[in-house]
C-alpha cells in the first residue's frame, strides 16, 4: 500500500482554516503570528521559553476529545501545528462582544502596568479557568509559573484570577460553546498522510506514523527529531543552528501512551510532562512535586519525557530519578528494538548510546517496592521556572533489621552527564541506615564527581549541596519533626 504524502500543514487559527506548503523547517510560530498575519498580541520578550510574554493555546485532539494547552509560540515550531486549534488573544471576547471575563478582571483589578505581559499572562489565566472555574490561590501561582511580570505587578494578576468567574460562566465561553463544532473541524483535517514540505536538506516531515518515523530515520540518519521543542527551539532562537531536514513527532498518538502492569510504569517517548504528571505522582509520589518544577505550564504542556532523556543534557531533570528506580529504554531503529538501562545509555558529554538512525521509543520505570525509600530533590537559584544547578535522587531500602540492603543514587548537575554515585551506594549498603553511617558515606562524593563551576553553581557549592541531600534524605525517611522544606503557602 503506496503511504499518501501531503505537501502542506492544515490548522485552525483562531476561527480560520489554514493551509500552509511554505513553511521553513525552522520557522517559529510566533514569527508566523506577528510578521505573517499581522497578530502582534503574542510578544517576543525572551524568545527561549521563560517569559509567557508570547503565550497562545494550542488545542489537539487526545482520546476523542479537543485539549487546549498553554505554549510558548516563541519556541513553538509552525511545522508542527498540524491538526491543532491555535487560539491567540486577538479571539477572545466576551459574550456580548466585550471583553472577555479573563481581560475585564486584570482590568478592573489593575493587573497591567507596561503591559508588554499582559497578553501572555491572560492568555495563561484562560487555560486556567477554562479547566478550574475556581481556581485556589496556590492553583493560579503554578498556572503563572512561566509567566513573568517585570513591572512585579503579581499580587494585582492573582487578585484578578480570583475574580475571573465573577465576570462570567466559563461554560458559556466560546471555546466551550463551539467545542463539538471544532473537534469535528479538527477530525476532517486527520487523513493519516505523512507531511513533507521543502526539498533536499532543508524541509520538514512529519510522519503518518511511528512505524513510518522508523522508515524516515533510516534513510535520513542525521534529520532533527523534534518531539516538544523545547531544548530544539534554543537551538534555533539562540544558537543560530541549522536543524534541517526536521522530523516532528509530537502529533503521534502511539508515542502518547502511559501503561502500568507487572509493578513497571511505561511511559511513551512523546507523552509531555503534562500528561505524565498524574500517573507518576500516583504510582511513585516523589515524582509529582519534581514534574511542577520543571519549566512553567508552558514549557511542561510541550516538553516530553523522551525528549528530556534523547537530548542527554547533564541537567536534565528527570533521568536522574529515573536511573535511581531502575529504568530502562526501548531504543527503536527500523524494525528493531533493543532495551537497556537508562544509566548506559549516557556515554559522555553530548554522547549517548543511540546508533544512527535510533530513535527513543518508550521509558519503563519500575515502580518502588512497599516500605523502599525514594526521593528526589533539585537545587536552582530560584523556586520555579529555573533551570537545575544540581538535582539529586534516592532510591533505598532498609532491611528488617536495619540495615540498607540496597541503595541507588544519581545525580544531575554533578558530571558530564547524570551520573550514579556508586562510592556512595557501597559506602552505605550493608550498613545500620543512621546518621553515623550517612556522615561516614560522604566523603566518597570526592570518589564519585568532580564537579564544574558555571553560572549556576560553583563546584564547591555543587558538593556541599549533593551531601547535604543525602543528610535531609535521610532526616525525611527517619520521621524527623525538622521542617525540611517550607512552602510560602505553609509559611503563611
Amino acid at each position: 500500500m503506496t503511504l499518501a504524502i501531503r505537501s502542506e500543514v492544515r490548522f485552525l487559527l483562531n476561527g480560520e482554516r489554514v493551509a500552509l506548503s511554505d513553511i521553513r523547517p525552522d520557522e517559529m510560530l510566533l514569527d508566523y503570528l506577528r510578521l505573517r498575519r499581522n497578530l502582534r498580541g503574542s510578544k517576543e520578550g525572551c524568545a527561549e521559553g521563560d517569559c509567557g510574554a508570547c503565550t497562545v493555546l494550542v488545542g489537539r485532539l487526545s482520546d476523542g476529545g479537543l485539549v487546549y494547552e498553554s505554549v510558548n509560540a516563541c519556541i513553538r515550531f509552525l511545522g508542527s501545528l498540524d491538526g491543532c486549534h491555535l487560539v491567540t488573544i486577538e479571539h477572545l471576547r466576551g459574550t456580548e462582544g466585550g471583553l472577555h471575563p479573563v481581560q475585564q478582571a486584570m482590568v478592573d483589578f489593575h493587573g497591567s502596568q507596561c503591559g508588554f505581559c499582559t497578553p501572555g499572562f491572560v492568555m495563561s489565566l484562560y487555560a486556567l479557568w477554562m479547566r478550574d472555574a475556581d481556581p485556589s490561590e496556590a492553583a493560579i501561582e503554578k498556572a503563572l509559573q512561566g509567566n513573568l511580570c517585570r513591572c512585579t505587578g503579581y499580587d494585582a494578576i492573582v487578585k484578578a484570577a480570583g475574580a475571573i468567574s465573577s465576570y462570567g460562566q466559563s461554560a458559556n465561553d466560546p471555546l466551550r460553546v463551539e467545542r463539538a463544532e471544532v473537534t469535528e473541524r479538527l477530525r476532517t483535517l486527520q487523513d493519516g498522510a505523512r507531511v513533507e514540505i521543502g526539498s533536499g536538506t532543508a524541509r520538514l516531515i512529519l510522519p503518518a506514523s511511528v512505524d513510518d518515523v522508523a522508515d524516515i530515520l533510516l534513510a535520513e540518519p542525521k534529520a532533527t527529531i523534534v518531539a516538544g521543542a523545547t531544548d530544539v527551539g534554543l537551538w534555533v532562537t539562540k544558537f543560530m543552528r541549522d536543524i534541517s531536514p526536521v522530523v516532528f513527532i509530537g502529533h503521534l498518538s502511539e508515542l502518547k501512551g502511559v501503561t502500568q502492569a507487572d509493578g513497571v510504569l511505561t511511559i511513551g517517548a512523546g507523552v509531555t510532562y503534562s500528561d505524565a504528571q498524574a500517573a507518576l505522582a500516583e504510582a511513585i509520589p516523589a515524582f509529582g512535586p519534581l514534574i511542577d518544577r520543571i519549566g512553567g505550564a508552558q514549557v511542561r504542556n510541550m516538553g516530553t519525557i523522551g525528549g528530556n532523556i534523547a537530548n542527554g543534557s547533564p541537567i536534565g531533570d528527570t533521568p536522574p530519578p529515573l536511573i535511581a528506580l531502575g529504568a530502562t529504554l526501548t531504543l527503536r531503529r527500523g524494525a528493531e528494538r533493543r532495551t537497556i538501562l537508562l544509566e548506559d545509555y549516557f556515554i559522555a558529554y553530548g554522547k549517548q548510546d543511540r546508533r544512527p538512525g535510533e530513535f527513543v521509543e518508550a521509558v519503563h520505570v519500575p515502580v518502588p517496592a512497599k516500605g523502599a525509600h525514594f526521593a528526589v530533590h533539585k537545587i536552582t537559584k530560584r523556586r520555579d521556572e529555573d533551570i537545575t544547578a544540581a538535582l539529586g535522587a534516592f532510591h533505598v531500602v532498609v532491611g528488617a533489621d536495619g540495615t540498607v540492603t540496597s541503595a541507588t543514587i544519581a545525580y544531575g548537575g554533578m558530571a558530564a552527564t547524570p551520573k550514579r554515585a556508586r562510592a556512595v551506594e557501597a559506602a552505605l549498603v550493608g550498613r545500620p541506615w543512621s546518621m553515623e553511617t550517612v556522615e561516614a558515606a560522604l566523603p566518597a562524593y570526592q570518589t564519585d564527581f568532580t564537579p564544574l563551576s558555571d553560572m549556576r553553581a560553583s563546584a564547591e557549592y555543587r558538593m556541599t549541596v549533593a551531601k547535604n541531600l543525602l543528610r535531609r534524605f535521610y532526616l525525611e525517611t527517619t520521621g524527623t519533626r525538622k521542617p525540611i522544606m517550607v512552602t510560602r503557602e505553609r509559611a503563611a
